[in-house]
């Protein structure tokens, strides 16, 4: 007797960008102003349809193009996980794959594609729901920086929301901003520069805001990814948030 299994469901796929930096001293999200149905004129992450023969993260870095107007993004880009497909989209069943950017600070240089405007907002707005955000894009919001607080500890990430070479106190005042709280400098200082293969002094110096100069530093070769391949380092011992 032949056993018969039911077709597959078919639908459609898109994929949803998370980019997050730090500027003026908080947590951003790059979102842009939906110029079609369904949610027209709603803040939404930058997303679409994958096309044929598209991969996830090719799709992820040609949607933030088309709608922001950022050709080629700086930072970490990773996949943070898939939702739906049933109940997220009011056209019906639409499963979509949401990744993850951590970045500095980027101007958004013009909204395109389906996007009226895009432009940073800081995520404690939508968080405390003074923003709306379309479709199930709050849940992704969360889910993402949930994963970006977890992986300061664990990883050397941070240093994607810097440039090649940052202070301790700019590098601080990320995990600050990610994790939503205040550090003690010299214990940070003590941390950041002590964990093994973390951190490189370049021996050059920079002027600070008071002006005292600070030492420059950039990524651990060893903490430093190959280009186009995500980084594995782990941060041993981690540097953990503090727990309330």
């Amino acid at each position: 007797m032949t056993e018969t299994h039911p077709a597959p469901a078919r639908f459609p796929v898109t994929v949803d960008v998370v980019a997050l930096t730090v500027r003026d001293g908080g947590l951003n999200v790059l979102l842009i102003t939906r110029l079609i149905d369904p949610f027209r004129g709603r803040l939404a992450l930058p997303g679409g349809f994958i096309l044929a023969g598209e991969e996830l993260l090719e799709a992820a870095g040609r949607e933030l193009a088309e709608e922001t107007g950022v050709g080629h993004h700086p930072g970490h880009l990773e996949q943070l996980g898939s939702y739906g497909p049933k109940g997220r989209d009011p056209r019906g069943d639409v499963l979509t794959v949401a990744h993850l950017l951590l970045a500095p600070d980027f101007p958004v240089l013009a909204a395109g594609s389906d996007a009226e405007h895009a432009a940073w907002y800081p995520v404690r707005h939508v968080l405390n729901g003074d923003l709306q955000l379309a479709f199930d894009h709050e849940r992704i919001l969360t889910d993402a920086v949930e994963r970006a607080k977890s992986k300061l500890e664990y990883s050397p990430l941070a240093a994607a929301f810097c440039g090649d070479e940052f202070t301790i106190a700019q590098l601080r005042a990320v995990y600050e901003a990610v994790w939503g709280t205040r550090l003690d400098p010299r214990n940070f200082h003590r941390k950041a520069t002590g964990t093994p293969d973390f951190l490189q002094d370049t021996g050059r110096m920079t002027t600070g805001d008071a002006g005292r100069p600070a030492a420059l530093f950039r990524l651990a070769a060893a903490a430093r990814p190959a280009a186009g391949q995500p980084t594995r380092a782990v941060l041993n011992p981690p540097l953990m948030r503090p727990r309330d």
